[in-house]
């Protein structure tokens, strides 16, 4: 399943490399929307670097996956990316400014009142 955010890179974390060999770099995602959400993401492996090219402020659309898993009898969430661009879409429609309504004839004749 393709989950995507788009929103402006809010904070990018350093790379966390695990005595294991594993390694994973995480980045926030603020959205731009009516109530802005703070979103942690994250990419592993040879994704780390994907990040490089990115700064803070910067438009992003993000393609991630969700990942659980359970660890010693506690469950865990995590938003693994795997794929950043620019965003070069337009405001979400949500922010679009509202058509303004045609002029309304004036009139001197108190029948045409609704009420």
């Amino acid at each position: 399943m393709d989950l995507q955010l788009q929103g402006r890179i809010k904070v990018m974390m350093d790379t966390q490399t695990f005595d294991s060999g594993f390694s994973k770099r995480e980045f926030v995602v603020t959205t731009q929307e009516q109530y802005p959400q703070d979103v942690k993401l994250e990419f592993i492996k040879e994704k780390t670097t994907l990040l490089d090219t990115y700064q803070v402020g910067e438009e992003v659309n993000v393609h991630f996956n969700v990942r659980g898993n359970e660890y010693q009898g506690r469950y865990f969430v995590n938003l693994q990316a795997w794929k950043m661009e620019k965003s070069t879409a337009a405001a979400p429609a949500g922010n679009a400014p509202l058509p303004t309504p045609p002029p309304i004839a004036a009139s001197n004749d108190d029948d045409d009142l609704p009420f």
